[in-house]
This record gives structure tokens, C-alpha cells and sequence, in this order.
């Protein structure tokens, strides 16, 4: 394949995934109104982002190299549960990510 067909073929592949983002996320607005979704899909909506955000951050913290590392030489496990402990107390996002960054420091480098 030559470059061409490379170029073409990229551009193609973004117009198309364009296109799908655009439909699956405007469709809860393209809906008539009288369309309302039950209480329990709703309910269950509210936790998708914090469940986006667990599927990324999880794997990076517990197989950073393809390999399962739990053990207590593991910085960022303690600094996610310093994270986590600090939010569950404060409700504060701000102060969780500094807790969160300084234990991972202060870890990596004096542990």
C-alpha cells in the first residue's frame, strides 16, 4: 500500500468515527421528549464515569508492565489508597489529587 491510500484510508477512518461519536452522543438529545429513561438506567448512568475512570487508572496502578505488581513496594497502589481515603473523608477532588501526587513522591523518593 502506498502512501495514498495510507492518507486515504486515515481520513476515512476519522470521518467514520466522527460520525459515530456524533450519533451514539447526540442521541439522547435527538430523542422526543416524551421518551424518558427508566428510573434505573438513569440511576445506573451516574456511575459510568466514575467506572470509565476506574477501568483506566486501575490497570495502570496493579499491571504497570503487563505483570500483576501487588506488593507493598508498589508507590502508586499506596498513593491511590492514600487518594481514596483522603476523598472518602473530604469529598474534595483538589485535595485528593495533591495527597494523592505527594504520597506518590515522597515514596518514589525516599521509599
Amino acid at each position: 500500500m502506498n502512501a495514498t491510500h495510507n492518507v486515504a484510508y486515515v481520513l476515512v477512518a476519522i470521518a467514520g468515527l466522527t460520525i459515530v461519536t456524533i450519533v451514539t452522543r447526540s442521541s439522547f438529545f435527538m430523542l422526543p421528549a416524551r421518551i424518558n429513561l427508566p428510573q434505573r438506567v438513569e440511576r445506573a448512568l451516574r456511575y459510568a464515569p466514575a467506572c470509565a475512570l476506574t477501568a483506566i487508572v486501575v490497570p495502570k496502578i496493579f499491571v504497570p508492565n503487563d505483570q500483576l505488581f501487588f506488593s507493598v513496594q508498589n508507590n502508586q497502589m499506596w498513593a491511590a489508597l492514600a487518594a481514596a481515603a483522603v476523598f472518602a473523608k473530604t469529598r474534595n477532588m483538589m485535595v485528593m489529587m495533591a495527597v494523592g501526587m505527594a504520597v506518590f513522591t515522597v515514596l518514589r523518593l525516599y521509599a
